[in-house]
């Protein structure tokens, strides 16, 4: 009797143990996507498609068995000002064909969020509290893309040092398609050095740029199989890309400097220097 209730003990206790340990994934990832009024709605359309298949991709799909455990954790967040953060598909698992699809799936049926101003800082703080989830991992990277710099909210590199301090690493995917005559009066025309400097940071930190709509998809693609995989990006030289391929870039690799090459309140200015205008 006492044998089988010591046993009754034990399987309780092992199932509960079993229910206590979280999951553990290769890396935990934050697709935090600008939605912001500055992108057309062919851009985000475009975008969102990008993601969607991205994740379906054999490749990705590919990247992720390849990892020591086979599974990566992903959610993705719309951004746009502070305090507008919008989150379409909550962290899944994903470790194959159909957990994949199952994530696609519930992103491509989401409407598209469309919000005023942009506040990096406030998508990094945010993001920084989304990893409190249940779910352990050896890395955990916020994975940014935006076509502007912030412009209302903390600092952009307060909030960048908040997040790193915390161990996240912060990648990008600053969308340089627009013209200066297109792109409006918030038009940045370094936006890729603005977020090498002032945005990305952390172990593995590195961005990829986009300056024409037709590679999209493919840079998000290739972004998100370096992030999977922890691969160190190659670089190529300026001279040896056309001005139209993605280019990846580590964090720090194109300043030798400790002071960034831009303006890191650039958004704030531009946007304070539009209100006095405006009341003219």
């Amino acid at each position: 009797m006492l044998r089988t209730i010591a046993l009754a003990v034990s399987l309780v206790a092992a199932s509960a143990t079993a229910r206590a340990t979280p999951p553990v994934v290769d890396v935990e990832l934050i697709l935090a996507v600008d939605v912001s009024w500055s992108m057309d709605l062919d851009e985000q359309r475009l975008q969102r498609q990008g993601y969607v298949d991205a994740i379906r991709h054999p490749d990705v799909i590919a990247a992720i068995r390849k990892g020591d455990w086979g599974r990566i954790a992903v959610t993705y967040v719309e951004w746009a000002g502070v305090g507008l953060e919008r989150t379409l598909v909550p962290w899944t698992i994903i470790e194959d064909d159909a957990s994949a699809n199952a994530f696609a799936n519930q992103l491509e049926e989401a409407p598209i969020g469309r919000m005023r101003r942009t506040s990096i800082s406030s998508i990094l703080i945010h993001s920084a509290t989304l990893f409190d989830n249940g779910i352990d991992s050896f890395r955990r990277v916020v994975d940014v893309s935006g076509d502007g710099p912030n412009n209302m909210g903390t600092l952009v590199t307060d909030a960048r040092d908040l997040v790193l301090r915390q161990g996240i690493t912060i990648n990008g995917l600053p969308i340089m398609i627009k013209t200066n005559r297109s792109a409006g009066y918030f038009h940045l025309e370094s936006l890729d050095k603005y977020y090498e400097d002032c945005v990305i940071g952390g172990f593995g930190a590195f961005m990829i740029t986009v300056n024409d709509k037709k590679r999209l998809q493919e840079a998000i693609r290739r972004k998100l199989i370096l992030e999977i995989a922890a691969i160190q990006p190659r670089v190529i030289p300026a001279g040896y890309a056309s001005r139209s391929d993605p280019h990846v870039i580590p964090a720090g690799y194109s300043s030798h400097s400790d002071r960034p090459r831009v303006d890191c309140a650039v958004g704030e200015k531009q946007w304070n220097r539009w209100r006095r205008l405006d009341r003219w």
